[in-house]
């Protein structure tokens, strides 16, 4: 009897389980918020890439920002204030999703994220654990986002 086809997938399941694995976000996105959650996405690439044309597009004007007690009531005054520098923080951190869920109801969506950013602030390694909430609003075919409530918090060392 020929063992090696028995052996093999014992061998190659030893060896992945050896190796490391990166952890996948743990997702529950429905299919009618899909199209909200790649504009939020979108929003965050372009945040973390300095890209703020594209941040300002995707915000409605009237958007409202909660971020560590404070308040930006419009598009215009994060653009003007906030946006620069969330994105200098963004541009050399490194995002990593770790759980997301996601609804919608007629022509409102809301996002619920949970993230780690590693990035560094005065010139030192810092480990955030992070929570988002954003609500989107669609008007005709385009998703913007109404309102976005950042919370972060220095991750605990083991």
């Amino acid at each position: 009897m020929d063992t090696s086809a028995q052996t093999k997938p014992a061998a190659s399941a030893h060896a992945a389980h050896a190796q490391p694995m990166a952890t996948e976000p743990a997702l529950d996105i429905s299919a009618t918020a899909s199209p909200a959650v790649a504009i939020a996405e979108h929003f965050g690439t372009a945040l973390a890439a300095g890209d703020l044309k594209t941040v300002e597009a995707l915000l409605a004007p009237e958007v409202l920002i909660l971020e560590t007690g404070g308040a930006e009531r419009s598009r215009a005054e994060y653009m003007s204030h906030h946006a620069i520098s969330d994105a200098k923080f963004l541009k050399g951190s490194h995002h990593q999703l770790k759980r997301r869920i996601a609804r919608s109801a007629g022509d409102l969506a809301w996002i619920g994220s949970e993230s780690e950013l590693h990035a560094s602030k005065d010139g030192k390694p810092v480990t955030l654990l992070s929570t988002e909430t954003m609500v989107l609003r669609k008007t005709g075919a385009d998703w913007r986002i109404v309102h976005i409530h950042w919370s972060s918090r220095p991750k605990k060392a083991k």
